[in-house]
């Protein structure tokens, strides 16, 4: 919204608005939208928690859960809201709303975090721990996944909406056939211009996979104050930083990475993700004032999903985001194990003394505090190995 005003002053011709030229820098406008998403979070966050409060919209806890969370039990809860709307108003304010990237993933955010909502409002209005049914929850997901997926695989193609229409027009003619550019391939790591061929129903399959996936690993792993969100906004940092190397033609060439013409303003959605949850942290750290829900959970995991597709760096997210992949595998792992022992023992048994990991190492010993900040830790590592990615080729 900015950048428009700042172009339409500097168009006036009048050169003391000259200054506003510096609206049409992108780094500048990615620190503005972080420092926007931080005050805004830091702002809102006191009345949003009173009117969680107020509301009476307290976080339930599960009765076969940690003992030690039980103190937690209507601690407010939903507050992802406090997230998505400081990332929106940001973005909004800073980014060029002609991009269509940016929309696409704001439209995914927003999308999950309604399913979250509608989670999390069944959790505390209803009074049911569960909340949303896992067979309803996925899909919904999965339709917002696969129409996310349908739109990048002929976006991340062309460098207009227009011919994105036309690239699909042509690939319903095809019969379904259609060649994809490289720079639409599965990018690994490390290697030079190597990337495998995915064709369209692999990309959209791969997408599926990765928006969903990185969602409910960002849900899983949101169980202990600050867990969740401190490795978001290093993710999200990171992919920020991978955005503005493929949406700019000199550095992506320089680096050998593919070029996503317009993929750069991407940088400043990323920013605002990094200011938010910055934000966010303040209320949610030890002991936490505030809980982000799957509202916040389902949505920020969905965005990073989304980010990673758009600058062709889904082997890329699961490494940095090894503690959401790790989490997830986890519960995965556990359920499945359970099962089998059930079915050939009559009794189930457990990998783990519980599930997702982070609860198992709180009944191994760890405080709640040395579990959070260790995840961190480790994340911080895996952020810095992927940045390692942009020159070890």
């Amino acid at each position: 919204m900015l950048i428009l005003l700042a172009q339409w002053l500097h168009g006036t011709g009048n050169p003391e608005l000259s200054s506003f030229r510096v609206f049409q820098y992108l780094t500048f406008r990615a620190v503005m939208a972080a420092v926007t998403a931080l005050l805004i979070g830091l702002v809102a966050g006191p009345k949003v928690i009173r009117m969680l409060t107020a509301l009476k919209i307290g976080q339930p806890v599960r009765g076969y859960g940690m003992q030690t969370h039980l103190a937690k039990s209507g601690t407010p809860t939903m507050g992802g809201v406090l997230i998505l709307g400081a990332i929106t108003l940001s973005t909004l304010l800073w980014a060029d709303l002609s991009n269509r990237f940016v929309w696409i993933v704001l439209a995914v955010m927003l999308g999950f975090g309604a399913i979250g909502w509608v989670d999390d409002w069944r959790k505390v209005v209803n009074k049911d721990p569960e909340g949303m049914r896992s067979r309803e929850k996925y899909f919904w997901q999965s339709v917002i996944g696969l129409l996310a997926a349908l739109y990048l695989v002929f976006s991340i193609s062309e460098n207009s909406n227009a011919r994105v229409f036309e690239l699909f027009v042509s690939w319903v003619r095809s019969g379904f056939s259609l060649d994809l550019p490289p720079k639409a391939g599965l990018l690994v790591p490390f290697f030079k211009e190597v990337s495998y061929p995915l064709g369209v129903l692999g990309f959209v399959i791969l997408t599926y996979l990765v928006i969903v996936g990185a969602s409910n690993a960002v849900n899983l792993t949101d169980g202990l104050d600050g867990l969740a969100i401190m490795p978001v906004v290093m993710v999200g940092a990171t992919l920020g930083l991978f955005a503005y190397v493929g949406g700019n033609v000199v550095f992506s060439k320089y680096l050998l990475f593919p070029h996503i013409a317009g993929a750069g303003e991407l940088l400043v959605f990323c920013s605002a993700m990094a200011g938010a949850g910055l934000a966010f942290l303040w209320f949610n750290t030890h002991p936490a004032q505030v809980f982000m829900g799957d509202v916040g959970a389902l949505a920020l995991g969905a965005a990073l999903g989304t980010v990673a597709v758009i600058v062709r760096q889904e082997i890329v997210l699961a490494m940095m985001g090894g503690i959401f992949v790790v989490e997830a595998l986890s519960v995965m792992m556990q359920v499945a194990w359970f099962k089998l022992t059930k079915r050939r023992y009559g009794t189930g048994r457990r990998l783990l003394k519980m599930a997702p990991l982070h609860h198992h190492f709180e009944k191994s010993g760890w405080t709640e505090t040395q579990v959070v900040v260790r995840f961190w830790i480790i994340t911080m590592l895996l952020c810095l190995l992927s940045l390692s990615t942009l020159k070890l080729r």
